[in-house]
């Protein structure tokens, strides 16, 4: 039985990510409301491939709460579904939105080897930044919309995850993996 990494299916020069929110029906636990924003459900950050596959189980956050600190929880998780197949991602580059960028995001992902091609966000600056300027390439942040929003795509034809029903926050995740599964077994079937 051929693995993906031995079908050369699993190509991860470089890594995509980005996160997405979905809606909640109904209340339940892990579900982030503020009254300002009026978000009801949970976002999640999910890594995929060059070629469209999921690659780490997804780090989940109420609704509510930003994206950038659940990178600094993914990362671990990749790295360690990474390491239990037999993969090294030293020289890996992680490709983000300007989202992710900031000093911790960026240090994070160089501690564990791996390159940070993250947009640079301006942040109202007047006058540009000081310094040697960080590693960016357009052309690979362009792939982004290629990749993880087309997984993010896929994901929404699966129509019980496009609002999310379930109270316990695990049996939504489950079904969430399940769909994430799918998404990797389409190149068997």
């Amino acid at each position: 039985m051929l693995t993906l990494h031995q079908a050369a299916l699993l190509d991860i020069s470089i890594i995509h990510g980005d996160g997405t929110t979905t809606a909640a029906k109904k209340g339940g636990d892990n579900i982030g409301f503020n009254g300002h924003k009026k978000i009801k459900g949970d976002k999640v950050v999910a890594f995929c491939d060059r070629n469209c596959n999921v690659i780490a189980p997804f780090i989940s956050a109420p609704g509510n709460q930003n994206e950038s600190p659940l990178l600094r929880d993914a990362l671990p998780e990749v790295t360690r579904i990474a390491g239990s197949i037999g993969l090294d991602l030293r020289g890996t580059i992680v490709s983000l939105d300007g989202v992710y960028d900031c000093l911790r995001n960026r240090k994070a992902i160089f501690n564990r080897g791996m390159v940070p091609n993250i947009n640079p966000n301006p942040r109202n600056r007047q006058s540009t930044k000081r310094g040697r300027k960080p590693f960016f390439d357009l052309a690979i942040f362009k792939e982004r919309f290629n990749t993880i929003e087309r997984v993010f795509g896929w994901e929404d034809k699966f129509r019980h995850l496009l609002l999310r029903f379930e109270r316990l926050s695990a049996l939504h995740y489950a079904f969430k993996s399940l769909a994430y599964a799918m998404i990797n077994l389409r190149h068997f079937c």
